[in-house]
């Protein structure tokens, strides 16, 4: 059995409640302990235990899509709509992490205190389930860092994972201590972690690319201007008087960041994915789609089995017409970001964009009759959007199961197929989220629906070649690097590199030149992968991007001359303080020298 598979189906059976030792010390405070010590005599109990380690793992469906300026989610009982509305303060809920995360690190704790009591396991490879533990609970600190900002670090000793711990008084950590904690410990991991070749009986396990990986995401956003001498919070600080956030910008945080994306590139275990047709050239359309589709490729450094989050890409993904919910919508303003064929974007008067206007010729993409905006764009939009005319990415036609020649055509205006009707299941914007979404997904009503199983990619190469190539450019500009890694992206997306070759693109001008067109090429090639909310809140410009106006085509037209046109579909709120997110009063009743975050 794949670890994945192991860590889903043990879960499956802690919520099930089949094996009711497990949950007794997984999902309570143990108050039998001969269970808790008996789960460590034996070598299967003791891996299940770290099984449920991983299983704080999370692939959140949303909020991030949801809540950045890359899509709507369509249903005014998400939460994410009434948060982009500006309904948020101190004590709402949604969505947050910060318990769960904390139960992820002291069961970590826990197993790595533990495992040495384990009879059965031999000491090798008890060092190395150790640094998995290790790992994972550096992550789970990241993914705090990342949502919450500066962290507590808990003591390391034995804390039963879900002990009442409100009597203890933690103080937080400053940023840049909760970074160097964080580094510490993958650093530590690393050398007793397996390199990622294996059996594929081992996929899915901690190794040491993912720790790699995971150091090179958090340092990165360490490095940025949300963080590093950010004057802002000049008064973010600990009841002590402790700051929290570096008031000094320090440039060689990038270097650091560029370090450690570069150790993950040197690896010889991972490589961008490509398909090549009869003449060894790139197939992009078919790499690009493929890289999540075809399980553990080169280019995927972490992935997981969650079939909840592929049964929510899928649904919310697939046009209402053929059983799906329509209700991923991308935003006008991520349709904009992607560029032309020629490589170049819309507001470059050489791009050949055109605004107005339908097409009389149909293709793979879409039928005759599409808006002028869609045509001649980059193989990324193809994969990643479904606009109105846009074909169906398989044959399923009809909602009573029948299969066609050819695929369907998505109407996306009122009384369209898939447009507004008296239901909810349509998009506000005009469009649909594809991107992630398998062909072989069936999603039809009652027991129709079959979900095609994959894994969810958490850590790529891609990712890392963007992370090496924003850190270079802020701390070493005009390195050769930074123009190698970019183009690297864009040869296997299938548009022209920069350069000044014929066929090429000109190079950005400079420093400032080569930031925008970095942050141009993440959003679309990491788009809908969860990246964006958190790139422009560690950019600062969260209240340029996730407030005001918010455009859609007009999804109250019903034909499509008059759907095609830019309409506001919601106006967003985005304050200050929601470039970190809300500590509810609850944890922080809980301890009295714990301070929220500003603004809440």
């Amino acid at each position: 059995m794949h670890f994945n598979k192991l860590i889903y189906t043990f879960l499956l059976l802690v919520v099930a409640g089949s094996v009711s030792s497990c949950k007794k010390f997984l999902d309570q405070v143990p108050d039998d302990k001969q269970t808790i010590d008996d789960v460590f005599k034996k070598k299967a109990s003791t891996e299940q235990y770290l099984a449920g380690v991983y299983g704080y793992i999370r692939w959140e469906n949303d909020p991030w899509k949801g809540l950045s300026d890359e899509l709507d989610i369509t249903y005014n009982d998400d939460a994410t709509y009434a948060m982009n509305l500006g309904s948020w303060d101190i004590n709402r809920s949604s969505f947050n992490f910060w318990t769960h995360y904390y139960r992820g690190i002291r069961t970590a704790t826990y197993f790595m205190q533990r495992v040495e009591e384990c009879p059965e396991i031999e000491d090798a490879l008890k060092v190395q389930y150790k640094a998995e533990a290790k790992a994972l609970r550096a992550y789970f600190y990241s993914r705090i860092l990342a949502q919450y900002g500066p962290f507590v670090i808990l003591p390391d000793v034995v804390i039963a994972p879900d002990a009442d711990i409100k009597d203890f008084s933690f103080f937080r950590s400053s940023y840049d201590e909760c970074v160097a904690y964080i580094e510490k410990e993958l650093d530590g991991a690393v050398p007793n972690l397996p390199a990622t070749q294996g059996s594929s009986q081992e996929y899915g396990r901690i190794k040491k690319g993912i720790a790699l990986a995971m150091k090179s995401r958090m340092l990165l956003y360490a490095a940025s201007p949300l963080y590093n001498g950010n004057t802002g919070y000049a008064n973010f600080k600990n009841s002590d008087g402790k700051q929290l956030i570096s008031q000094t910008y320090d440039a060689n945080k990038w270097k650091k960041a560029a370090d450690a994306a570069k150790a993950v590139i040197d690896m010889p275990d991972y490589s961008l994915y490509r398909e090549l047709d009869g003449n060894g050239k790139v197939k992009p359309f078919e790499s690009l789609k493929n890289v999540f589709l075809k399980d553990w490729n080169p280019e995927v450094i972490m992935a997981r089995v969650d079939n909840d989050a592929l049964y929510n890409i899928d649904k919310y993904g697939t046009p209402y017409s053929i059983g799906g919910w329509s209700s991923h919508g991308p935003t006008q303003q991520s349709v904009d970001a992607y560029f032309m064929a020629n490589g170049r974007s819309i507001d470059d008067p050489l791009s050949g964009y055109v605004e107005t206007g339908f097409t009389n010729t149909a293709n793979s993409y879409y039928a005759a009759g599409a808006s002028n905006m869609y045509v001649g764009r980059e193989p990324r939009f193809y994969i990643a959007i479904t606009f109105n005319l846009s074909k169906w990415i398989n044959n399923y036609i009809n909602n009573t199961g029948g299969t066609g020649s050819a695929p369907i055509t998505v109407q996306m205006y009122k009384g369209g197929n898939s447009g507004q009707y008296t239901g909810r299941n349509w998009s506000r914007t005009g469009y649909i989220v594809r991107k992630l979404i398998n062909p072989n997904t069936y999603c039809l009503s009652g027991d129709q629906i079959k979900i095609a199983a994959r894994t969810v990619v958490m850590f790529r190469l891609a990712e890392i070649y963007l992370n090496y190539a924003e850190a270079l450019n802020e701390f070493s500009p005009g390195h050769a690097d930074i123009k190698t890694y970019i183009n690297l992206i864009r040869e296997r997306a299938g548009i022209p590199t920069y350069g000044g070759d014929p066929g090429q693109v000109p190079e950005p001008a400079g420093q400032d030149g080569w930031r925008t067109a970095i942050r141009k090429e993440r959003r679309v090639e990491l788009a809908f992968e969860q990246f964006r909310y958190f790139d422009t809140r560690r950019w600062k410009i969260a209240e340029q991007t996730d407030g005001g106006a918010f455009y859609g085509m007009d999804a109250n037209a019903s034909n499509t001359t008059d759907f095609q046109k830019r309409t506001v579909f919601e106006t967003r709120v985005f304050q200050p303080k929601m470039y970190l997110w809300n500590i509810l009063q609850s944890e922080l009743n809980k301890d009295k020298n714990l301070v929220g975050n500003p603004g809440w």
